[in-house]
């Protein structure tokens, strides 16, 4: 790795300093972080992933080449850069190797920048097992999660009967951890849900292989960081998900098991936020959600379709098809506040070339009352009151700068800035790293009359 260097993100900041920056999704993932991280990388020389697990998928396009990450932050595209997994992620060693073996297959060598905080979770058979053995019994009241095991692993870390990292490539340790928790999960696998058993020693032989694997990059991660930090690097934090899927501040029950938005950098890395000079929230330029649980600007299924054909709208962890509906700027304007986002990138742009009539939710009816802020309940009844665009009917997939866009979609553009009071300072055009439209200077929203 090239020595560590201030690193000043000139063509963003508009004079501000932004030496460390994070960008998180802010509608129910899939919102094309990947894409966002890779082009922000080059002014990076750290790149760390802070919660979440092998549930997320991040994709970025190079040329002909489709690059999906899961748990590896997605910097690795950059030789020269240190990759952080951080304590607040949930690991699955068989995936995380899974995904390094694969990156070696596209010729990408870079597995000696990864680093692994030995404060991180591991994620087991045993917890998968129960993922969908609870899942099933969730009948019409199920969450829709991936089956990764994500939710019961972190139930393991708030109940304090997990295995870390650094327990877990421990020779001497790893076998006598794996008996203790397999009984606690055995018990409750056959007692509970009626499952066969898992036999501890079949998975210390197969994932002592994977601890052989990863030791030599377990380390403290947080100590890293701050020496990082001392010497002048740049470091980019990359959330999984999105803010509506936060276990604190999402759409609770129907969320992931962390919190996926800003707030969970401090604790996921023991790196504190107010070192962070820039949080990038992106959102779609429409919105889509994976799974179930609320959606209030869900299109009818025949309008989601055509849009989820258009912009390959199927999950890159589960290759399961995306609802799909209009943007909606309650829920945007809720995540950029509790996120603190400094500025919104909007991707996607180009899948609703096609639209004569484009729409927005800018208000709900809860219970016959009309409201702008997203409510806690996910039983009450929402109607979300939509205002119509007309569609620019011209391709944005060539378009560099914000004048080259169609007048239209700047219009478009203008309004969601204004709804969502944050400025937007990059639009994206196309799946590939290239096809970016950086608003420098960032377009500002209107200021509302008496601020």
């Amino acid at each position: 790795m090239r020595p560590a260097e201030r690193v000043e993100m000139s063509s963003l900041n508009q004079g501000r300093p932004a030496r460390h920056s994070c960008v998180v999704g802010l509608q129910w993932g899939d919102e094309g972080k990947g894409k966002i991280v890779d082009v922000l990388t080059a002014d990076a020389d750290v790149v760390v992933r802070y919660q979440g697990g092998a549930n997320a998928g991040h994709t970025v396009q190079v040329e002909d080449q489709e690059y999906i990450f899961h748990l590896i932050p997605s910097g690795i595209l950059k030789k020269d850069t240190a990759c952080v997994i951080g304590n607040g992620v949930v690991i699955d060693p068989r995936a995380l190797i899974a995904e390094l073996d694969g990156l070696l297959e596209m010729g990408l060598d870079h597995e000696e920048n990864i680093l692994i905080s030995d404060r991180a979770h591991v994620v087991l058979p045993y917890h998968s097992a129960l993922d969908e053995a609870k899942e099933s019994a969730g009948g019409d009241g199920k969450i829709g999660t991936t089956l990764r095991g994500i939710g019961p692993c972190y139930t393991d870390k708030a109940s304090r009967v997990g295995i870390r990292m650094s327990e877990f490539v421990d020779p001497n340790g790893l076998r006598e951890r794996l008996v203790h928790l397999g009984e606690l999960k055995n018990r409750e696998l056959e007692k509970l849900h009626g499952r066969d058993p898992i036999d501890p020693d079949v998975v210390f032989e197969e994932y002592s292989a994977y601890a052989e694997r990863l030791r030599s990059r377990v380390c403290d991660a947080t100590a890293f960081l701050h020496e990082q930090d001392a010497r002048g690097a740049g470091i980019l934090f990359e959330g999984a998900q999105g803010a509506m899927l936060d276990i604190d501040m999402g759409t609770y029950p129907y969320v992931t098991s962390s919190n996926t938005s800003f707030l969970g950098l401090g604790p996921g890395t023991g790196f504190s936020a107010r070192k962070v000079g820039k949080v990038f929230g992106i959102t779609k330029a429409y919105a889509t959600r994976v799974g179930e649980g609320p959606f209030p600007s869900e299109m009818q299924e025949e309008a989601a379709a055509s849009l989820r054909e258009v912009g390959g709208e199927f999950g890159a962890t589960t290759g399961r098809p995306r609802r799909c509906g209009w943007l909606d700027i309650v829920a945007l304007r809720r995540a950029i506040q509790f996120g603190d986002v400094d500025a919104m990138v909007v991707t996607k742009l180009d899948v609703l070339d096609h639209l004569e009539e484009i729409k927005v939710a800018v208000s709900y009816k809860v219970d016959g009352a009309e409201t702008d802020q997203y409510p806690a309940s996910t039983e009450c009844e929402v109607i979300p009151q939509y205002r119509s665009f007309p569609g620019w009917l011209e391709s944005t997939t060539e378009c560099r700068a914000f004048e080259d866009l169609p007048e239209k979609a700047r219009e478009y553009l203008r309004f969601v800035a204004d709804a969502a009071g944050c400025p937007i300072a990059i639009v994206s055009v196309g799946k590939e790293r290239s096809q970016i439209v950086s608003l420098d200077p960032w377009l500002e929203p209107t200021p509302v009359e008496g601020d």
